[in-house]
């Protein structure tokens, strides 16, 4: 009996270290800058721009989990009523599936608010809404990653807005 349980802590014991090694490109604190296409309904379409962090944790050796924040800005703008979009502010919690040890295919669901901001004068607008999408992340290296997601979101009141984005990152 003390050898199964000796033997039982002891793959425990290995098993830990193995298991983050497993996740390690995807794991851990992340800071990047992230460009795109942006589609605001009833705008022009634009270029959006922005930052963002996150944490990811191993749940499993192939599944990763954590929080995102994103701070962005986008040249979308409607000449009919002089309005254009402003900063944009998310947080959002991301599932991440690990394909191989380069390749994460992820989910994420959250939080978004948009300013909008007349173009000639000083009046403006918060919409705020639901932000889910997903896309694939790639890992360069141990600390480099490239990523490409799509994102729709829902605005509480009225309209959507679509963006594909790519992010150039470092994992810290």
């Amino acid at each position: 009996m003390k050898t199964v349980i000796f033997a039982a802590a002891a793959a425990a014991a290995f098993s830990a270290p193995a298991f983050a090694q497993d996740a390690a490109p995807f794991t851990g604190p992340r800071a990047g800058v992230t460009v795109g296409y942006d589609s605001v309904e009833d705008f022009k379409d634009g270029v959006s721009y922005g930052v963002s962090a996150g944490y990811d944790v191993a749940l499993t050796p192939s599944i990763t989990f954590g929080p995102e924040v994103t701070l962005g800005d986008s040249t979308a703008d409607a000449d009919v009523v002089g309005a254009e979009v402003s900063r944009d502010l998310a947080a959002s919690v991301r599932l991440g599936y690990i394909l191989n040890p380069q390749v994460l295919l992820f989910g994420k669901v959250g939080y978004a608010n948009t300013r909008f901001e007349g173009s000639n004068t000083n009046n403006g607008a918060s919409l705020e809404g639901v932000r889910f999408g997903g896309g694939l992340e790639y890992a360069f290296n141990g600390n480099a990653y490239i990523s490409a997601e799509y994102q729709r979101t829902e605005y509480e009141n009225e309209g959507s807005r679509d963006a594909g984005v790519v992010s150039i990152g470092f994992r810290f």
